[in-house]
Protein backbone atom coordinates (compact mmCIF):
# COMPACT_ATOMS: atom_id res chain seq x y z
CA UNK A 1 0.00 0.00 0.00
CA UNK A 2 2.89 2.34 1.28
CA UNK A 3 4.42 1.71 -2.44
CA UNK A 4 1.09 2.14 -4.17
CA UNK A 5 0.57 5.58 -2.49
CA UNK A 6 4.21 6.85 -3.15
CA UNK A 7 3.88 5.63 -7.03
CA UNK A 8 0.52 7.35 -7.87
CA UNK A 9 1.66 11.04 -5.99
CA UNK A 10 4.69 10.81 -8.22
CA UNK A 11 2.47 11.00 -11.27
CA UNK A 12 -0.03 13.62 -9.99
CA UNK A 13 2.96 15.53 -9.51
CA UNK A 14 3.96 14.67 -13.09
CA UNK A 15 0.85 15.34 -14.86
CA UNK A 16 0.79 18.52 -12.32
CA UNK A 17 3.85 20.13 -13.82
CA UNK A 18 1.96 19.74 -17.65
CA UNK A 19 -0.75 21.60 -16.91
CA UNK A 20 1.54 25.00 -17.17
CA UNK A 21 1.41 25.70 -20.67
CA UNK A 22 2.79 29.12 -21.90
CA UNK A 23 5.53 30.71 -20.56
CA UNK A 24 4.18 33.97 -20.73
CA UNK A 25 1.30 33.64 -19.05
CA UNK A 26 2.22 31.61 -15.80
CA UNK A 27 5.32 32.05 -13.46
CA UNK A 28 5.48 27.99 -13.34
CA UNK A 29 8.14 26.28 -15.87
CA UNK A 30 10.06 23.09 -16.06
CA UNK A 31 13.36 21.89 -15.99
CA UNK A 32 14.14 18.43 -17.63
CA UNK A 33 17.92 17.22 -15.39
CA UNK A 34 19.94 14.55 -16.52
CA UNK A 35 23.14 14.26 -14.36
CA UNK A 36 25.47 11.92 -14.79
CA UNK A 37 28.35 11.15 -12.33
CA UNK A 38 31.10 8.38 -13.90
CA UNK A 39 33.73 6.68 -11.33
CA UNK A 40 36.85 6.77 -13.48
CA UNK A 41 38.55 4.43 -10.57
CA UNK A 42 38.63 4.77 -6.63
CA UNK A 43 39.67 8.35 -6.79
CA UNK A 44 38.86 9.79 -10.24
CA UNK A 45 34.92 10.57 -11.39
CA UNK A 46 33.67 12.48 -14.40
CA UNK A 47 30.88 14.71 -14.02
CA UNK A 48 28.31 15.22 -16.75
CA UNK A 49 24.93 17.34 -16.82
CA UNK A 50 22.90 18.36 -19.37
CA UNK A 51 19.61 21.12 -18.24
CA UNK A 52 16.61 21.85 -21.06
CA UNK A 53 14.74 24.93 -19.12
CA UNK A 54 11.32 25.55 -20.56
CA UNK A 55 9.24 28.73 -19.05
CA UNK A 56 5.99 26.76 -19.81
CA UNK A 57 6.22 22.48 -19.57
CA UNK A 58 8.29 21.89 -22.50
CA UNK A 59 9.01 23.44 -25.93
CA UNK A 60 9.14 27.07 -24.69
CA UNK A 61 13.02 27.30 -24.14
CA UNK A 62 14.59 29.27 -21.04
CA UNK A 63 18.19 28.37 -21.07
CA UNK A 64 20.02 25.16 -22.45
CA UNK A 65 22.85 24.37 -19.78
CA UNK A 66 25.82 21.47 -20.61
CA UNK A 67 28.54 21.23 -17.47
CA UNK A 68 31.21 18.45 -17.33
CA UNK A 69 33.57 18.45 -14.78
CA UNK A 70 36.72 16.07 -13.62
CA UNK A 71 36.64 15.23 -9.60
CA UNK A 72 39.00 13.67 -7.15
CA UNK A 73 38.05 12.01 -3.89
CA UNK A 74 40.16 12.94 -0.94
CA UNK A 75 38.58 10.24 0.74
CA UNK A 76 37.19 6.78 -0.08
CA UNK A 77 33.49 7.83 -2.22
CA UNK A 78 33.40 11.10 -0.47
CA UNK A 79 34.83 15.21 0.32
CA UNK A 80 35.47 15.36 -3.62
CA UNK A 81 36.72 18.43 -5.12
CA UNK A 82 36.27 19.23 -8.65
CA UNK A 83 37.16 21.31 -11.46
CA UNK A 84 34.63 21.71 -14.38
CA UNK A 85 33.26 24.17 -17.25
CA UNK A 86 30.02 24.67 -18.44
CA UNK A 87 28.22 26.26 -21.14
CA UNK A 88 24.83 28.00 -20.65
CA UNK A 89 22.49 29.77 -23.88
CA UNK A 90 19.94 31.53 -22.55
CA UNK A 91 16.58 32.61 -24.23
CA UNK A 92 15.16 35.71 -22.35
CA UNK A 93 11.82 37.61 -23.10
CA UNK A 94 12.37 40.93 -24.10
CA UNK A 95 9.99 42.69 -21.20
CA UNK A 96 6.21 43.40 -22.93
CA UNK A 97 6.82 41.37 -26.14
CA UNK A 98 6.84 38.09 -27.36
CA UNK A 99 9.92 38.23 -28.73
CA UNK A 100 13.17 36.54 -27.01
CA UNK A 101 16.85 37.49 -27.15
CA UNK A 102 19.40 34.66 -27.15
CA UNK A 103 23.00 34.99 -25.26
CA UNK A 104 26.06 32.46 -24.69
CA UNK A 105 27.73 32.14 -21.63
CA UNK A 106 30.78 30.20 -20.37
CA UNK A 107 31.52 29.33 -16.76
CA UNK A 108 34.49 27.55 -15.07
CA UNK A 109 33.80 26.41 -11.62
CA UNK A 110 35.36 24.50 -8.75
CA UNK A 111 33.36 22.80 -6.26
CA UNK A 112 33.97 20.88 -3.21
CA UNK A 113 31.22 18.15 -1.93
CA UNK A 114 30.96 16.43 1.48
CA UNK A 115 28.35 13.38 2.36
CA UNK A 116 26.88 12.99 5.74
CA UNK A 117 24.52 9.67 6.65
CA UNK A 118 22.55 9.86 9.88
CA UNK A 119 20.43 6.88 10.34
CA UNK A 120 18.11 7.02 7.17
CA UNK A 121 19.54 11.06 6.62
CA UNK A 122 21.51 11.33 4.00
CA UNK A 123 23.21 14.58 3.79
CA UNK A 124 25.43 16.64 1.26
CA UNK A 125 27.05 19.99 0.93
CA UNK A 126 28.20 21.59 -2.35
CA UNK A 127 30.74 24.70 -2.03
CA UNK A 128 31.16 25.97 -5.56
CA UNK A 129 32.64 28.92 -6.73
CA UNK A 130 32.00 30.07 -10.43
CA UNK A 131 34.06 32.38 -12.92
CA UNK A 132 31.02 33.50 -15.64
CA UNK A 133 32.19 34.73 -18.79
CA UNK A 134 29.16 36.41 -20.52
CA UNK A 135 29.00 39.35 -23.59
CA UNK A 136 31.39 42.18 -23.00
CA UNK A 137 31.03 40.99 -18.72
CA UNK A 138 33.08 38.73 -16.52
CA UNK A 139 31.63 37.85 -13.35
CA UNK A 140 32.22 35.87 -10.16
CA UNK A 141 29.28 33.71 -7.96
CA UNK A 142 29.67 31.42 -5.08
CA UNK A 143 26.93 29.34 -4.32
CA UNK A 144 26.29 26.77 -1.40
CA UNK A 145 24.00 23.99 -1.70
CA UNK A 146 22.52 21.86 1.06
CA UNK A 147 20.78 18.76 0.18
CA UNK A 148 18.55 15.78 2.02
CA UNK A 149 17.42 12.74 1.14
CA UNK A 150 15.31 10.14 3.12
CA UNK A 151 14.17 6.95 2.01
CA UNK A 152 10.56 6.56 2.88
CA UNK A 153 9.69 2.69 1.72
CA UNK A 154 12.87 1.28 2.88
CA UNK A 155 15.32 1.86 5.48
CA UNK A 156 17.97 2.72 2.98
CA UNK A 157 19.11 4.39 -0.07
CA UNK A 158 18.50 1.01 -1.99
CA UNK A 159 17.22 -0.25 -5.01
CA UNK A 160 13.22 0.57 -5.46
CA UNK A 161 13.18 2.77 -2.31
CA UNK A 162 10.66 5.83 -2.72
CA UNK A 163 12.11 8.88 -0.93
CA UNK A 164 11.88 12.41 0.14
CA UNK A 165 14.48 15.03 -1.89
CA UNK A 166 14.89 18.57 -1.02
CA UNK A 167 17.50 21.36 -1.29
CA UNK A 168 18.10 24.80 -1.02
CA UNK A 169 20.90 26.42 -2.69
CA UNK A 170 21.72 29.87 -2.13
CA UNK A 171 24.06 32.39 -4.85
CA UNK A 172 25.89 34.89 -3.87
CA UNK A 173 27.72 37.84 -6.23
CA UNK A 174 31.40 38.89 -5.80
CA UNK A 175 29.85 42.70 -6.59
CA UNK A 176 26.89 44.97 -5.75
CA UNK A 177 24.18 43.22 -5.56
CA UNK A 178 25.72 40.62 -3.06
CA UNK A 179 22.21 38.51 -3.76
CA UNK A 180 21.82 36.66 -6.42
CA UNK A 181 19.06 34.28 -5.88
CA UNK A 182 17.89 31.31 -3.22
CA UNK A 183 16.67 28.09 -4.33
CA UNK A 184 14.40 25.50 -2.62
CA UNK A 185 13.04 22.81 -3.46
CA UNK A 186 11.27 18.97 -2.10
CA UNK A 187 10.18 16.40 -4.34
CA UNK A 188 9.68 12.63 -4.57
CA UNK A 189 12.15 9.95 -6.10
CA UNK A 190 12.33 6.63 -6.83
CA UNK A 191 15.83 4.07 -6.38
CA UNK A 192 15.62 1.99 -10.09
CA UNK A 193 18.90 0.62 -9.01
CA UNK A 194 22.64 1.44 -7.32
CA UNK A 195 23.48 3.23 -10.39
CA UNK A 196 20.16 5.16 -11.74
CA UNK A 197 16.90 6.84 -9.86
CA UNK A 198 14.75 9.24 -10.81
CA UNK A 199 13.33 12.68 -8.79
CA UNK A 200 10.31 15.17 -9.64
CA UNK A 201 9.24 17.87 -7.65
CA UNK A 202 8.75 21.27 -6.93
CA UNK A 203 10.94 24.38 -6.99
CA UNK A 204 10.89 28.38 -5.90
CA UNK A 205 13.54 30.40 -6.68
CA UNK A 206 13.88 33.60 -5.15
CA UNK A 207 15.87 36.83 -6.84
CA UNK A 208 16.14 40.13 -5.87
CA UNK A 209 13.13 41.73 -7.66
CA UNK A 210 11.29 38.84 -9.14
CA UNK A 211 10.23 34.93 -8.31
CA UNK A 212 9.73 32.20 -10.39
CA UNK A 213 8.04 28.41 -9.56
CA UNK A 214 9.80 25.26 -11.44
CA UNK A 215 9.03 22.10 -11.48
CA UNK A 216 11.50 19.45 -11.97
CA UNK A 217 12.18 16.37 -13.87
CA UNK A 218 15.95 14.57 -12.98
CA UNK A 219 17.32 11.52 -13.96
CA UNK A 220 20.81 10.42 -11.99
CA UNK A 221 22.98 8.23 -13.73
CA UNK A 222 26.37 6.60 -11.64
CA UNK A 223 26.69 3.43 -13.70
CA UNK A 224 31.04 3.32 -13.57
CA UNK A 225 33.53 3.31 -16.45
CA UNK A 226 34.66 -0.03 -15.00
CA UNK A 227 31.18 -2.09 -14.79
CA UNK A 228 32.86 -4.78 -12.06
CA UNK A 229 33.52 -1.73 -9.67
Amino acid sequence: MKHLKAHYLLIALIFLSINFTNGQDTDTGNWFIYFGNQAINKKWNWHNEIQYRNYNFAGDTQQILLRTGIGYNLTENNNNILLGYGFINSHNYIPGTDDKTENNEHRIYQQFITRQNFGRFYLQHRYRVEERFLKDDFQMRFRYFLALNIPLTKPKMEDKAFYFSAYNEIFLNTESPTFDRDRLYGALGYVINKNFRVETGFMRQIQEKTGRNQFQIAIFNNIPFNSSK
